[in-house]
C-alpha cells in the first residue's frame, strides 16, 4: 500500500457520532423470519401454482420485512441488511416472480417510506453465486442478471441508487482484478451506483480490494476479521486495521456513509467461523459510522455490544 493510500483523513471528515450497529437478515429467535422455496420444487409446479405460491410467499416476506424494521426501531438498531432471498426466484426466466413484484410496487414503496421515517438504513448482500471476475462469461452474465434483479427490488422499495442502499459483494475469482474493474465499469448505473466490494480471507485481501475500488470508483467495505485472518494477525489493534479502515473511507464519496463489518472467530481468534457474540472489537472501529454485526446470536450480539462497547465511548 502506498503512503497516499495509508494517509489518515482530516479532522472534519471524522465521524462525529457513535457508530450505528446493524442487524443481519434475521433474529436469533423467531421474531424476524422469512420463507423461501427451492428451485427444484418450483419447477414441479404448474404456471398457475407458481404464480399463486410466489404471490403468497412474497406477501408474507414483505410483511416480515415490515416487522424487521419495527423490530430494529424498538431495539435502537439503525442498519438492516436484507436477505438476498427476500423474494426467491424473482429472476427466473418465466418472469412470474418479477411480474408479481411489479404488481406489489405500492406495498414495496410503503416499506421504503417506513424505513426512511424510522431512520433505518437498508442494505443488501447478494449471495456467493455473484462472481463478476469469473473466467466464464455465462457466470458473469448470470451474476449481472442477479444484481439487476436486486437493483430493481431496491428501486421498488424507493431506495436511492447510491451506496446508502448498497449491494455488497466479494471479489470472487482470485488474481482477476483487471477483469473485475472492467466488468464493474460496464455495469448499468442502477447497479454500479450501489455496488461495494469487501475484502475476504482467501482471494482478495484488504489492499487488493482497495486498489480495485479505487480503479473502479466504487466504495470499499472493510472487514476487520477477514483482514486479521488473511494477514494472520493476533490483534484487532494491529496498526494496519486502522490504516485500512481510513484508506477504505477514502473510497466513499460521502465518508459518513462508510460501512464496515465485524465478526469474531468461533473457536479461536483467527477462526473464520463466526462466534455467537462479539467480545473483541478494533479500537479503530470507534471511528466507524456504520457497523454490520456478523454474529450467530444476531440481535443478542448487538445488545451485548451496545451495553459493553458503545457505552464506554459515550
Amino acid at each position: 500500500m502506498t503512503q497516499i493510500q495509508l494517509q489518515k483523513i482530516n479532522a472534519q471528515q471524522q465521524p462525529s457520532t457513535t457508530p450505528y450497529l446493524g442487524l443481519v437478515c434475521i433474529t436469533s429467535d423467531q421474531q424476524v423470519r422469512f420463507r423461501t422455496i427451492t428451485r427444484t420444487r418450483y419447477l414441479t409446479l404448474s404456471l398457475q401454482q407458481r404464480e399463486d405460491t410466489l404471490r403468497e410467499l412474497y406477501q408474507h416476506n414483505l410483511q416480515c420485512l415490515n416487522g424487521a424494521l419495527f423490530f430494529c426501531q424498538k431495539q435502537n438498531i439503525r442498519l438492516y441488511r436484507m436477505t438476498s432471498a427476500l423474494f426467491p426466484l424473482s429472476d427466473m426466466e418465466d418472469e412470474i416472480g418479477a411480474n408479481i413484484l411489479e404488481e406489489m410496487s405500492v406495498g414495496l414503496g410503503k416499506i421504503g417510506q417506513i424505513a426512511q421515517t424510522l431512520g433505518i438504513r437498508m442494505v443488501l448482500h447478494p449471495d456467493q453465486f455473484v462472481v463478476l471476475s469469473s473466467d466464464s462469461s455465462e457466470v458473469v452474465e448470470t451474476s449481472i442478471k442477479i444484481l439487476a434483479r436486486h437493483a430493481r427490488t431496491l428501486d421498488l422499495l424507493g431506495l436511492p441508487q447510491s451506496p446508502w442502499a448498497l449491494m455488497n459483494i466479494h471479489g470472487g475469482k482470485s488474481q482477476r482484478a483487471e477483469k473485475l474493474v472492467k466488468v464493474i465499469s460496464e455495469l448499468p448505473p442502477g447497479i454500479k451506483n450501489r455496488l461495494t466490494l469487501e475484502n475476504d480471507e482467501y482471494a482478495y485481501n484488504a489492499n487488493d480490494i482497495l486498489m480495485v475500488c479505487q480503479q473502479a470508483k466504487i466504495p470499499m467495505v472493510f472487514d476487520a476479521h477477514h483482514h486479521i485472518c488473511y494477514e494472520k494477525l493476533d490483534t484487532y489493534n494491529h496498526p494496519s486495521v486502522e490504516s485500512m479502515l481510513l484508506a477504505a473511507r477514502e473510497t466513499w464519496l460521502n465518508p459518513d456513509w462508510q460501512l464496515v463489518h465485524i465478526s469474531n472467530g468461533d473457536s479461536g481468534f483467527n477462526d473464520r467461523k463466526h462466534s455467537d457474540l462479539i467480545t473483541a472489537m478494533p479500537d479503530a472501529y470507534y471511528q466507524a459510522s456504520w457497523i454490520e454485526v456478523e454474529a450467530k446470536q444476531k440481535e443478542k450480539a448487538i445488545t451485548h455490544l451496545q451495553n459493553w462497547w458503545l457505552i464506554p465511548n459515550n
